[in-house]
C-alpha cells in the first residue's frame, strides 16, 4: 500500500499549478499559460485520483477509464469547432458540466450510503456535517446546472426545432428563448430555496429516506430554471460569472463529501474567483447583486423612437479618416452577432499604413460575458496591447478624433451620466468627447436597457446604416479608393 503522504503531495502540486494558473490568467498576454498550467492541474488531479483508486483495490476501474476517454472526445471536438462568436453559450454550458458532475457525485454519495447502510449515527456530528454537505452540493449543482442551460439558451437567442420544415436557406423552425418574470415569480423562487433548505435538513432527520433526495433534485433543477428565466441579455455577464462561481462552490461541497483536498481547494478558487467577478461585472453596471437576481433587466418594454437621423455613407467616413492621426475603436455585441471582428481589424491595418494611431476601447460588459470582446478581438489577431480597459480610454477620447462605435448603444450613452433611468450611474465610455463619432447600427433602436441614445443624434455623430460586417467592409474598399 502506498503511504497517503503521497497522495496529499499529488494533490498539493496540482492546488499549486490551478494557484498560478488563475494567476497568470489576470494578463491577456500569459492568459495561454495560466491556461495551460490549469490544464496541468487537473490532469495531474486526475492521474493521482485514480492511482489511489488502484491502489485501494476500487473495482470498475475500466468504467472510469470509459468516461474518461468519452469526456476528453467530447472536450475536444467541442474545443476545436466552436467559434469565438459562440464562446459565451460554451462557458455558460461547460459551467453546467461542473455543476451537474458536483450533483451526480453527492446523488450517487447519497444513495449508496442509503443502499449499504453506512450513515453516519443519528445525532452526531458526521451525519450533520455529511449530509449538509451532500445537500449543498446537490441543491447548488443542480441549480447550476439547469440555470447554466437556462443562460446558454438565453445567449443563443433562442434554438432550432429539429425534423420542422426548413426554409428556402436550409434552416429548421427557430423559436426564440423567452424572458419572462412576473412579480410574483420572485416569491416562488424564495419558496423553492426555503424548500431546498428544509428538505436538506428533513434528510438529517430522516437520513435514508429517498423520496427527500429526490425532492431535493426536483426543486433544485426547478429553481435553476426559475433563477435565469427571468434575466435579459442585459445582465447575461453577471449571470455567467455568478453560475461560474456556484459551479466552484458545487465542487468544494462534493471534495468535503468524498473528501478530496485538490476539489475543495480547486472548488473554493473558482468559486471566490466567479464572485469577484460577478461583483466587478455589477459594478460596471451600476446594479448590486440582488437587483440583478431579483429584478427583471433587460425583459421590459422598449422605448419607441419618435427622433431621426439622417444616415451617413461609407465615403463620407472615409473622408473623414484620411488625415486623421488617432482613432479608437469602441466594439459592443453588434460587432459580435455580425462577425465584423476580422473587418474591424482590416480598417484598423488600413489607418495604422496611414500612420494613424488606433487603439479599441472595452467596456467591461460589452458582449454577452466578461472578456468577450477581447476574445473576439484576439481571434482576429489585435495586439493585446491595442485593447485599452474603460477607464483608461476615457481619458484619451477628448484627444481622439474619431471613435468608431461598431454595435454597440447601452454602453455609450450618455444618458447614464445623469443619474436617472435603466442606466443612471453606470459607467461609460465616453465616445461623445470624441471629436468626430462615428457608429455602425442597424437602426436607431434603443438598446437592453430600453433607453433612447442622444449621441446619435448629435451634430458631430455620423451614422452607418447596416450590417456590421457589411458596413465595415464597404468602409474599408472606400478608404482603399482614397
Amino acid at each position: 500500500m502506498v503511504d497517503s503522504v503521497v497522495w496529499d503531495i499529488g494533490y498539493l502540486v496540482s492546488a499549486a499549478l490551478f494557484i498560478l494558473g488563475i494567476k497568470r490568467l489576470s494578463s491577456p498576454k500569459t492568459a495561454p499559460q495560466g491556461n495551460r498550467l490549469g490544464a496541468y492541474g487537473m490532469f495531474l488531479a486526475v492521474a493521482v485520483t485514480m492511482a489511489k483508486l488502484y491502489n485501494e483495490g476500487i473495482i470498475g476501474l475500466e468504467l472510469i477509464f470509459g468516461g474518461l476517454v468519452i469526456g476528453s472526445v467530447i472536450g475536444i471536438l467541442m474545443a476545436t469547432r466552436v467559434e469565438m462568436t459562440g464562446m459565451p453559450e460554451l462557458v455558460a454550458l461547460f459551467n453546467g458540466f461542473g455543476g451537474g458532475a458536483s450533483a451526480l457525485v453527492a446523488l450517487s454519495e447519497v444513495l449508496k450510503r442509503i443502499e449499504t447502510n453506512e450513515i453516519p449515527l443519528e445525532g452526531t456530528v458526521e451525519l450533520y456535517a455529511t449530509w449538509i454537505a451532500i445537500g449543498l452540493s446537490g441543491l447548488v449543482g443542480w441549480l447550476t446546472l439547469t440555470g447554466s442551460l437556462m443562460a446558454m439558451g438565453k445567449l443563443r437567442g433562442g434554438f432550432y426545432i429539429p425534423f420542422t420544415k426548413k426554409d428556402d436557406r436550409g434552416r429548421s423552425k427557430w423559436v426564440s428563448f423567452p424572458t419572462w418574470g412576473p412579480p410574483w415569480l420572485n416569491s416562488v423562487k424564495s419558496i423553492l430555496l426555503i424548500a431546498g433548505i428544509s428538505l436538506i435538513w428533513l434528510s438529517i432527520n430522516d437520513p435514508t429516506n429517498k423520496d427527500l433526495v429526490y425532492a431535493l433534485v426536483a426543486t433544485s433543477s426547478i429553481l435553476g430554471i426559475l433563477f435565469v428565466i427571468p434575466i435579459g441579455g442585459a445582465d447575461m455577464p453577471v449571470v455567467v460569472s455568478l453560475l461560474n462561481s456556484m459551479s466552484g462552490i458545487a465542487a468544494a461541497f462534493t471534495g468535503f463529501v468524498i473528501g478530496n483536498n485538490v476539489l475543495i481547494i480547486a472548488g473554493s478558487m473558482v468559486g471566490a474567483a466567479g464572485l469577484i467577478l460577478t461583483f466587478i461585472m455589477c459594478k460596471a453596471m451600476n446594479r448590486t447583486l440582488t437587483a440583478v437576481l431579483f429584478k427583471s433587466f433587460g425583459g421590459g418594454g422598449k422605448e419607441s423612437v419618435t427622433r431621426t437621423k439622417v444616415g451617413s455613407d461609407p465615403e463620407e467616413v472615409a473622408m473623414v479618416c484620411d488625415g486623421i492621426s488617432k482613432c479608437v475603436i469602441i466594439p459592443g455585441y453588434g460587432m459580435a452577432v455580425s462577425q465584423a471582428q476580422h473587418a474591424v481589424k482590416e480598417f484598423a491595418d488600413l489607418l495604422e499604413s496611414e500612420g494613424v494611431e488606433v487603439k479599441y476601447g472595452i467596456h467591461p460588459v460589452a458582449g454577452r460575458m466578461p472578456g468577450h470582446m477581447n476574445v473576439l478581438l484576439a481571434e482576429a489577431n489585435v495586439p493585446y496591447e491595442q485593447l485599452i480597459e474603460m477607464d483608461d480610454i476615457n481619458s484619451e477620447l477628448p484627444e481622439t478624433d474619431v471613435a468608431l462605435v461598431i454595435g454597440a448603444n447601452d454602453t455609450v450613452n450618455p444618458v447614464a451620466r445623469s443619474g436617472d433611468g435603466p442606466l443612471g450611474g453606470m459607467p461609460i465610455i465616453d465616445a461623445d468627447k470624441a471629436r468626430v463619432v462615428v457608429i455602425i447600427k442597424r437602426s436607431l433602436s434603443v438598446g437592453y436597457a430600453g433607453v433612447d441614445n442622444d449621441l446619435f443624434y448629435e451634430n458631430k455623430t455620423m451614422m452607418l446604416f447596416g450590417d456590421g460586417k457589411k458596413m465595415m467592409n464597404e468602409l474599408n474598399a472606400a478608404i482603399k479608393e482614397l
